[in-house]
């Protein structure tokens, strides 16, 4: 198999772990915690939800890099590549500095006010749009690979 073919097929599958870990988070965790904060402080016995998200984004971060640096030569796959880097660089961007240090306070605080958590996780649902774009981006790239090799 071709590496890039093969590198554009990790990208895409790595993209679509994150969206389906922000699926479950939303649909799961998020629909939970701000009624029962315990469940994201992992010092309380709740979940450590960076033991997910670190290694999912930096995994996929590194092979977004080394895809973009295989498929350069490729304009369908770089373009595919790069819409992909920018979504997921402004997702990335947007969490740092708006929704993960708010996570941490949520984990840290001995009590909770249940509508700031209940804003948070709809302020966090804003950020879907983009890791599906990422995603998207990701197998659109794939897909341009693949086409590589047909041609």
């Amino acid at each position: 198999m071709d590496a890039i073919v093969l590198s554009t097929a990790l990208t895409a599958l790595l993209a679509n772990i994150g969206l389906g870990g922000g699926i479950f988070e939303h649909s799961v965790i998020d629909r939970a915690w701000p009624r029962k904060p315990e469940i994201v402080q992992p010092r309380k016995g709740g979940i450590s939800r960076v033991r997910f998200w670190i290694p999912a984004h930096s995994t996929f971060e590194l092979v977004l890099l080394v895809t973009l640096y295989l498929g350069w030569g490729h304009d369908g796959v770089r373009k595919a590549l790069l819409l992909a880097l920018a979504a997921h660089l402004a997702l990335r961007l947007w969490s740092a500095f708006d929704m993960i240090p708010k996570a941490i306070a949520f984990e840290k605080a001995e009590t909770v006010d249940e509508a700031a958590a209940r804003d948070w996780t709809k302020r966090s649902l804003m950020r879907f749009p983009l890791a599906l774009l990422t995603s998207v981006a990701a197998l659109a790239a794939f897909a341009a690979a693949c086409g590589l090799n047909l041609g």
